[in-house]
């Protein structure tokens, strides 16, 4: 069984499905995706992204505000409200979608960085991981992981960083989720990263709709296909698909503690 660690189901595009959210669901669930993390990116969004999925037991969802999302003349998000509304939300298994972009966007670093930081603390009271969106930002990314960060980890998503990165956030409790861009032709570099990061540390993610995996490059993506990505990754590991699927289940569980106590995992190592 696979878990899309990170998507975005309020963004699909449903019309394969006739616009049937439960039919794009069954589509998945065919393909043994048990599981699926739905992440926020916004909290003007938040509401009406968790209304989609609070009664689909096995959707769990974030709450957060993307890098992109944060805006000089708006204010940041505090700790006050995050803890607030995470505590509200009972499917809120992590904290996040947060981090730092300064490929697209330099001119807001400064809030991004107290936003990333509010959801650090935020998340480290909570004792909730964090999920983190990390471009162009190496050394500030690690720097406010390791000052404000909390026992209970995170992980870095979509990832397409250095493998010196990845030992770093791994040292820091924090694990290494790959999506449909390690099978893309042109990412040899991160390919060597996976092939030198321990399956232990990793997860599997589409982060659908965006970055559909070889062979449906092109289309809009979906969590129907982590397959893709878990295929990849088993190919480059030299292992089965069936290890890759039960080896990221474990680690999620792991990482997201309380995704497991939600589906009455009572250990998961």
């Amino acid at each position: 069984m696979f878990i899309d660690s990170h998507c975005h189901l309020d963004k699909l595009d449903l019309s394969p499905y006739e616009n049937d959210f439960s039919a794009m669901l069954a589509a998945a669930f065919d393909r043994d995706i048990s599981r699926l993390l739905c992440v926020s990116i916004d909290l003007a969004q938040f509401e009406a992204m968790y209304q989609l999925i609070k009664d689909q037991d096995k959707i769990f969802a974030s709450l957060g505000v993307h890098p992109l999302h944060v805006e000089n003349e708006q204010p940041i998000v505090s700790v006050a409200e995050l803890l607030e509304r995470v505590e509200r939300h009972s499917k809120v298994v992590a904290v996040g979608e947060t981090g730092l972009d300064y490929f697209y966007q330099t001119d807001t670093k400064e809030c991004q960085q107290q936003s990333f930081i509010n959801h650090l603390d935020a998340a480290s009271q909570l004792k909730l991981p964090v999920i983190v969106h990390t471009r162009d930002a190496r050394e500030d990314t690690l720097a406010l992981i390791k000052e404000h960060g909390g026992d209970a980890g995170g992980v870095l998503h979509c990832f397409t960083e250095s493998l010196e990165m990845a030992k770093a956030a791994i040292e820091m409790n924090y694990l290494i989720s790959f999506s449909g861009i390690v099978t893309f032709k042109n990412a040899d570099e991160l390919r060597e990263v996976v092939r030198a990061t321990p399956l232990e540390k990793i997860l599997i993610e589409t982060d659908a709709p965006y970055l559909a995996p070889i062979p449906h490059r092109g289309k809009k993506n979906e969590p129907k296909y982590v397959v893709e990505v878990a295929q990849c990754i088993a190919d480059i590991k030299g292992v089965s698909l069936e290890k890759v699927a039960e080896v990221t289940s474990e680690n999620f569980y792991r990482l997201f503690s309380k995704a497991a106590e939600l589906d009455g995992i009572k250990s998961c190592g």
